[in-house]
């Protein structure tokens, strides 16, 4: 049973970092891409950035380009987003998820098995 844990959410200054950490188990990852997504309350969810395991190909949301960056260990089978210069419209619960043999698509519905998600609070 594949399984996706997010970690690393917090309450931070508009201009400030956090790193997020998702560690997948359960499942054999090297054909896999890794997503993050986020929620804001009252609005859908929404894709933030992709990797994919083996080739380490990104994709990035415009909205997060230049600010946000994701990485992954293979070796650890975890997934980092780290997030600069937030701004308070990143306040949201953020979502890591596992696509399986996938090249990290920006549709949710594509992705199999999701973490529960952690919140991140951007303050002005």
């Amino acid at each position: 049973q594949v399984q996706v844990v997010e970690s690393g959410g917090g309450l931070v200054q508009a201009g400030g970092s956090l790193r997020l950490s998702c560690a997948a188990s359960g499942g054999t990852f090297g054909s896999y891409a890794m997503g993050w997504f986020r929620q804001a309350p009252g609005k859908e969810r929404e894709f933030v950035a992709a990797i994919h395991w083996s080739g380490g190909g990104t994709n990035y949301a415009d909205s997060v380009k230049g600010r946000f960056s994701i990485s992954g260990v293979n070796a650890k089978n975890t997934v980092y987003l780290q997030m600069n210069s937030l701004k308070p419209e990143d306040t949201a619960v953020y979502y890591c998820a596992a696509q399986a043999y996938g090249s990290g698509s920006d549709d949710s519905s594509h992705y199999d098995h999701w973490g529960q998600g952690t919140q991140v609070t951007v303050s002005s």
